[in-house]
């Protein structure tokens, strides 16, 4: 969660609590502290916060192509190494869930990554280059797919059933762990093993900074205790800042007249912590803070217990000091040893979206970079919405469309235009499979071929793509996922090209014959903002496969279906203007035979699967250099051709509360006069009947 301002606080105007350490001597005093005389003396842990780790990991130079993968891999690869050869064992945990709590500030943050893409899309409209500096986002599914990373890589690695910050800090004291290597100072307010930062983490001399607890208290005068109420004053995701914000005012009015002198810097904090052990709060509970609502000193109690880890006690009574555990909405309906099964395998970080959906009803899927202004390309949301609903359909029971009563999914899925005011309920629809609903007891636990078999079916009718099981077997594993995954996405965006075909399929089979050392020397000459949002979207596509895989008892073994065997964002963005400048077969595929040959192939199978559903595939060049006019026979467009390829190519709408008129830039687009402080106004929003 995060407690706002104290990691400021601690790092400027508290600069003792941040104690520089090595790594490998803290190991050896936390072993020598541990010993029991025996010969089995586990090694010590450090637990790790793997969502706080992706920005440091995903360090590669590229990003918004869609991800660099196999460099990403190297990277994790350093990283483990770093601390095997430290004698250090590392536990990684991510987040599992969002708890509704929590889904406030999950849709706050959300929104303001769209403000980011937007600005994104806005840079490579005008520059056609990746944006500098502050403009960064995460590629698509970059959590998802660190968990199976990293246990490819023999790591442990966990997800959580419920806050994973309160499952880190658990997990640390049980376990008598040396520390928990995250960047949340929610992990010097619980009281648990010491926090380290990753941020400031160095790997060639395995040091980092340690946050001190005790420092930290003796400086705000504040009992270890205290801290949750320390933290639930100043907000935090539970307790949102501006619900104690009255409470801040008097508490930094109350201050200042006691320390008139005191510099403005860190004030808030030592005023909060001063209310606290003047009025003794910990004393008298949240019925000594009488300057708020009962509602708001609810609050208050619910947010500190949240800090309570198994057998600590609070300062004060509560009304309940243990944590709810969730009720499956499916049980009665599906075996225990299924439901035992979705919650085991997703702890384990071991499956996608399964346990999400059986035991909650609850799908989430954070940002992907998606332009706003583009009409052509449908948001990923949609593009893979039927998948989806075959996916709840296995999983769940599913009625005829006018029952009443029947489950619903609750999906909170963000892209342009969806406000996040409320999730949208998507109903689960049968696959077909001959009017036969596969039992998830037969595809999670049968042994024998006939329910191979069934898994493979199940797989492929997620997608509607029945005869590719045909293929099962055939075709090596990893091309075979980037061929159904190619055909879905060429049925269901209408406006995908030849062209667009010829990238995706090209890269996939360049990928897997190049290290991540050769794909470092990929380069483009500039950024087409379409195909960023393909590299995404193709990305986004893996993840459903890996949900429909995780659903139908794993016919592909999980490491066919990673994007470092099937996708390289720069690759991908390099054969996507070949392709659309017209390149032959033979240079898209670098001269080599065999390649060129296995390309053809998987065409074949894509545009033949398409033909059999009427879907007729057609060459659409655009152009591939800013200001570059492509002649396909037809009209002549400079950046892609609009939705009906009969009218005007589309233009970029900009508005300013002072100054609507937008600037020319380079490569003659529009550049806005204050990149910094402008607002989107889109000329249309997703209107489509299954979302809002």
């Amino acid at each position: 969660m995060g407690v706002k301002g104290l990691q400021y606080f601690i790092e400027k105007c508290c600069p003792e609590a941040c104690v520089m350490v090595d790594l490998r001597e803290m190991a050896r005093r936390h072993v020598n502290s541990h010993q029991d005389g025996s010969c089995s003396n586990p090694p010590p842990t450090l637990v790790v916060d793997g969502m706080a780790c992706l920005r440091q990991w995903y360090s590669c130079q590229a990003w918004v192509h869609g991800g660099q993968w196999k460099e990403f891999m190297h990277r994790l690869e350093e990283f483990v190494a770093a601390f095997s050869s430290a004698g250090i064992r590392l536990v990684f945990f991510f987040d599992g869930v969002v708890e509704e709590g929590k889904r406030a500030e999950w849709v706050k943050r959300r929104l303001r990554v769209n403000e980011d893409i937007a600005r994104v899309f806005h840079h490579l409209k005008c520059y056609a280059q990746q944006p500098d500096g502050d403009l960064f986002c995460l590629p698509s599914g970059l959590a998802t797919f660190a968990r199976f990373a990293l246990k490819s890589l023999c790591q442990e690695t966990r997800c959580s059933v419920r806050e994973a910050d309160y499952e880190i800090a658990s997990f640390a004291v049980r376990h008598n762990c040396m520390g928990i290597l995250g960047q949340d100072t929610d992990f010097i307010i619980f009281d648990s093993v010491p926090y380290l930062s990753v941020s400031q983490l160095r790997l060639d001399t395995m040091t980092t900074v340690l946050f001190s607890r005790d420092t930290l208290c003796h400086a705000l005068r504040l009992r270890k205790a205290e801290l949750p109420l320390l933290a639930c004053l100043l907000g935090n995701d539970v307790v949102p800042e501006q619900r104690m914000q009255q409470l801040r005012r008097d508490a930094l009015a109350a201050y200042r007249r006691k320390h008139p002198q005191s510099p403005p810097q860190g004030e808030k904090i030592y005023a909060v912590a001063d209310f606290i052990s003047s009025n003794q709060l910990s004393v008298k509970g949240n019925q000594g803070v009488s300057s708020v609502s009962l509602s708001d000193r609810e609050a208050l109690e619910k947010a500190v217990r949240y800090y309570l880890l198994p057998g600590q006690q609070p300062l004060w009574e509560v009304h309940n000091t243990s944590h709810p555990s969730s009720v499956c909405v499916m049980d009665g309906y599906l075996s225990p040893a299924v439901l035992q099964a979705a919650r085991e395998q997703h702890m384990r970080a071991e499956c996608f979206m399964v346990y999400n959906v059986l035991n909650e009803g609850v799908v989430e899927c954070s940002n992907t970079l998606e332009d706003i202004e583009d009409t052509e390309l449908s948001p990923q949301a949609i593009v893979f919405l039927p998948s989806r609903e075959h996916i709840y359909g296995i999983l769940l029971p599913t009625y005829p469309d006018d029952c009443e009563g029947m489950p619903n999914v609750r999906e909170w899925f963000v892209f342009p235009g969806n406000p996040l005011k409320e999730p949208k309920l998507v109903s689960p629809k049968p696959v077909n499979l001959s009017g036969v609903k596969p039992d998830l007891n037969v595809l999670w636990f049968g042994k024998d071929p006939e329910a191979s078999r069934l898994r493979v079916s199940a797989f492929w009718a997620v997608f509607e793509l029945g005869e590719f099981s045909e293929e099962h077997g055939r075709l090596d594993g990893p091309l075979l996922v980037v061929l159904g995954l190619v055909t879905y996405i060429a049925m269901q965006v209408l406006h995908l090209s030849l062209e667009d075909i010829d990238a995706y399929l090209s890269q996939a089979i360049c990928v897997r014959n190049k290290s991540y050392t050769e794909l470092l020397h990929t380069t483009v000459s500039h950024v087409e903002p379409r195909a960023v949002q393909l590299g995404s979207l193709f990305v986004r596509g893996l993840t459903y496969m890996l949900a429909a895989n995780s659903t139908c008892g794993s016919p592909f073994p999980v490491e066919q279906l990673m994007p470092w065997n099937t996708f390289d964002g720069l690759l991908f963005h390099s054969k996507y203007l070949l392709a659309h400048s017209g390149t032959s077969q033979e240079l898209l595929l670098e001269g080599n035979a065999s390649w060129v040959s296995q390309f053809r192939s998987l065409r074949e199978l894509v545009l033949g699967a398409c033909r059999r559903r009427g879907r007729i595939i057609q060459s659409r060049p655009r152009a591939t250099r800013p200001g570059e006019r492509v002649n396909n026979g037809g009209t002549q467009w400079g950046r892609g051709a609009p939705s009906d390829w009969n009218d005007t190519p589309p233009q970029h709408h900009w508005t300013r509360a002072r100054d609507s008129r937008p600037q020319a830039c380079e490569h003659g687009r529009q550049r806005h006069p204050d990149r910094h402080r402008y607002h989107l106004a889109p000329r249309w929003r997703y209107s489509h009947p299954d979302y809002p």
